[in-house]
């Protein structure tokens, strides 16, 4: 969660740049490149769902996830909703108009990546269990996605359940594509990242701009105006999380040096990265930045922070998930 959060963090004022706008704006970015950073609805979100999750556990319905939307999100007064998906906002337009779920998952950005941006709570809870981690966060995800949008959240929440009880990329990028189809456009777009950030990887010449290139490159839609593509997303968080061989800095740094949208890229990768290698692989200085999530897209979710959402999805007292915490 704090991976997540930072990673969330780092790439928000990239978000829908290209590298070369990033370049030629700040160099590389090394680092938060503003004096006050913050989350942005990637955070909050995950925030939303954690919370939700910690509350029913394996006992979550589709019933709790529709009630959870419309009692802290679209029956409240949600002021601006600024920097929202086009995917939450289409979900809550659907839901203010009475559809109910699935139907209320039925927009224009049901394939976006709003669900894998949110899904990495359910890697937490079901720390070793990728299958369960990715039932639970469809069930999350029917609310507000389908298809493509789905399989992208069961992939993340995959990946991190393995990754919170393993220290190998490859076990996390297997969970990942063992939870959807493997003819769907978020598999192959992520072994295509995943296959060409290993040959990056190898070849010790390239400098850190090819490989991000390169990675770039192997999935990314050229001439595509949304930068929220749930397989696309996807693939480049996975992407960068391989090339960096599971690096925190490095992982997260590479998602956001590609841009797109890069607050979520950034994000997964920094979940993915920040599971494996637990809060000690993040930056200090990076992780003393994350406060208490401010409401800015969320008003209900002002005060918590990501820290001790992550608690409430490890209880106390449960031997198998404290193993896994270790």
């Amino acid at each position: 969660m704090l991976g997540l959060a930072v990673g969330d963090a780092l790439g928000a004022p990239a978000e829908n740049m290209k590298p070369s706008q990033i370049r030629q704006r700040w160099g590389r970015i090394e680092g938060f490149v503003e004096e006050d950073p913050a989350g942005t609805d990637d955070t909050e979100y995950a925030i939303f769902s954690g919370l939700l999750l910690a509350e029913h556990g394996s006992d979550l319905t589709l019933a709790h996830v529709e009630d959870a939307w419309h009692r802290l999100i679209a029956n409240l007064d949600e002021g601006p909703f600024r920097g929202a998906g086009f995917s939450e906002r289409g979900t809550l337009e659907n839901l203010r108009r009475g559809l109910a779920a699935p139907i209320s998952a039925q927009h224009r950005h049901a394939w976006s990546d709003g669900l894998a941006m949110r899904a990495a709570p359910f890697g937490i809870y079901a720390a070793g269990r990728p299958a369960e981690a990715a039932r639970l966060v469809a069930l999350d995800g029917t609310v507000s996605h389908e298809g493509e949008g789905i399989y992208g959240g069961q992939a993340v929440a995959a990946g991190v359940a393995a990754a919170m009880v393993g220290r190998s990329t490859d076990a996390v990028i297997a969970a990942a594509l063992s939870v959807v189809p493997e003819d769907s456009w978020t598999a192959r777009s992520l072994r295509r990242a995943v296959s060409t950030a290993l040959r990056a990887r190898l070849d010790h010449g390239a400098s850190r701009l090819e490989r991000e290139r390169a990675v770039r490159s192997a999935v990314v839609i050229g001439g595509y105006p949304w930068m929220d593509l749930a397989p696309e997303a996807v693939g480049l968080a996975f992407g960068a999380f391989a090339v960096a061989r599971g690096d925190f800095r490095e992982s997260v740094l590479t998602a956001v040096n590609m841009g797109r949208d890069a607050d979520t890229t950034a994000a997964v990768a920094g979940a993915l990265a920040g599971a494996l290698g637990g809060a000690g692989a993040v930056p200090r200085e990076w992780s003393a930045a994350i406060g208490p999530a401010r409401g800015s897209c969320l008003p209900s979710m002002a005060g918590y922070h990501v820290v001790d959402v992550a608690e409430l999805l490890t209880p106390p007292g449960d031997p198998e998930r404290e193993e896994a915490g270790s």
